[in-house]
């Protein structure tokens, strides 16, 4: 089999998204559904800046899901590690958004389709294929979408890729306790890890994105970045750390926006010439990084998370205007 450059495992799900914005989950009138899930939000924003891509999980066999893998497979992502089950549903996760820059979430999945992903329907080929493997945490919370995800970081290791987490942590799915035990128990086994600034507290106890990026490192990634929204990003590897700002645009809506900033970060890696390794110095970083946030900044200026990931083009038109400015 051809390589793959990115494999994302994890949860495809219907996003409902609200009919207005400041306003709480209760106060919503009306939702919309749109595609979503934050792996194969990665897996289609990848394939939008050029690479190949691949999604690996579990959606119910139903209109949805059906649905789902069709919108996903029109983006050029690769779906055959995509499985179908008749004994539970797709997934729903209801948003909503007080403002542009937070949302709350609230999942339907009891269980989700997602949850059931065994080890033995894993796609071998495509996981030993990939230059680097991405998941998240919640394909971590139950069994056996557990032990079937880290089969899948393991054998896509054992053949060399690059293996990222993002913790993307749901305080509606598992409690801070639980996800903190079991996220510090899968760090040591990945290359890359993301957090945002309460995912880094809840493992580190710490609020200072430096420190939190210094304690997770020790962990054994070789890369930690720890996202703070609008106000930017802090990057650290063996050599050293650094805060990039994040680009100042005109938000639509942000949901997404550390899926596109992950894409970004991966694209940059895996094409490294010299491999990923070689990136992994505070001056390539901080290039890296600044890539992956313009990524993230135009996603954030169109309502929706699929329909805003932007092009190769439309980030590299973005970054030549800003350098101009």
């Amino acid at each position: 089999m051809s390589t793959v450059d990115i494999v994302a495992l994890g949860e495809l799900l219907v996003d409902m998204f609200p009919e207005e914005l400041g306003r709480t989950l209760a106060e919503v009138t009306a939702f919309h559904p749109k595609p979503g899930g934050a792996p194969a939000n990665v897996a289609v924003a990848v394939a939008r800046l050029g690479l190949r891509s691949a999604f690996i999980g579990k959606v119910g066999d139903d209109a949805f899901g059906h649905h789902l893998a069709h919108v996903v497979a029109a983006e050029g992502v690769d779906v055959r590690g995509m499985r179908y089950d008749r004994r539970a549903r797709t997934p729903l996760a209801f948003i909503a958004k007080p403002d542009v820059n937070h949302y709350e979430i609230l999942f339907y999945r009891n269980p989700g389709a997602d949850m059931r992903l065994k080890p033995s329907e894993l796609d071998q080929a495509i996981l030993r294929a990939a230059r680097a493997f991405h998941f998240g945490s919640i394909s971590l919370i139950h069994q056996p979408s557990r032990s079937a995800t880290l089969a899948a970081a393991e054998m896509a290791r054992a053949a060399g890729a690059l293996v990222s987490f993002d913790v993307n942590y749901r305080p509606d799915l598992w409690s801070r306790a639980a996800a903190r035990a079991r996220v510090r128990t899968t760090i040591p086994y990945v290359s890359l890890l993301k957090v945002n600034e309460v995912e880094a507290e809840i493992l580190t106890g710490t609020s200072d994105p430096f420190a939190a990026s210094e304690a997770l490192l020790e962990m054994g990634p070789a890369l930690c970045v720890v996202t703070l929204g609008p106000q930017g990003s802090v990057f650290r590897v063996a050599e050293g750390a650094e805060y990039v700002p994040a680009f100042e645009v005109e938000t639509a809506d942000a949901t997404g926006c550390g899926d596109a900033y992950i894409a970004g970060l991966l694209c940059r890696l895996v094409t490294e010439p010299q491999g990923w390794r070689s990136a992994l110095t505070v001056a390539r970083m901080r290039e890296i990084v600044r890539y992956a946030s313009a990524v993230a900044a135009l996603t954030a200026t169109v309502v929706g998370v699929i329909p805003a990931l932007p092009t190769t083009a439309q980030v590299a038109e973005f970054l030549a205007q800003r350098a101009t400015a």
